[in-house]
């Protein structure tokens, strides 16, 4: 029983000196200070990283933002200017004098950076593809279209030169495929 109590007071006694002890203790909060300041204050590789990474997302728009000829050929025939549509709507389509080729479009309760996409029919298309937005020129008039919401945005938007076409088309309608052509009606 003896050595019981002397273990005991022994490890009691010890305790106390490291509690007491004012070495051990500035130590550890000096190790806690240290780490405090490495999480508050990013290291230079971290930093370095965050600058290589920004340059890397730079990189790769810049590679995105570049068109082709073929594009750039295409961006040349969009009408731009404030262009009024049906039911008092208009869009504005102004082009973008940072990057050649793409366009802003901005009508009431949308706004869509949109660049030119090459077509099978022969109609201009401008696309905003993280959107969904499509802008379609033809001769006689434009539309905006929202792919994702699956509407129209805008509808019978005409700029003066599509408007001229428009009214060209109403006085000298195109000839239906329906029609009998006059060499048949001779016989």
């Amino acid at each position: 029983m003896k050595h019981l109590i002397a273990a005991a007071l022994i490890l009691g006694a010890s305790t106390l000196a490291l509690a007491q002890n004012p070495t051990a203790d500035t130590a550890h909060k000096a190790h806690s200070e240290k780490s405090a300041k490495a999480k508050a204050k990013p290291s230079a590789s971290r930093t370095e990283i965050k600058s290589t990474a920004k340059n890397m997302a730079a990189g790769v728009e810049a590679a995105e933002a570049a068109l082709s000829p073929e594009e750039l050929a295409l961006a040349d025939r969009v009408h731009t200017g404030r262009i009024p549509c049906e039911l008092g709507a208009y869009v504005t389509v102004t082009a973008d004098e940072k990057a050649p080729g793409y366009f802003n479009v901005v009508g009431k309760g949308f706004k869509y950076r949109m660049s030119p996409v090459a077509s099978r029919t022969g109609a201009l298309r401008l696309e905003d593809e993280k959107a969904g937005a499509v802008w379609i020129q033809i001769a006689n008039k434009s539309m905006l279209m929202n792919q994702k919401l699956g509407q129209r945005l805008a509808d019978e938007c005409m700029s003066p030169e599509q408007a001229i076409v428009a009214d060209s088309l109403r006085k000298n309608p195109a000839p239906s495929l329906l029609d009998t052509p006059a060499t048949a009606l001779a016989k």
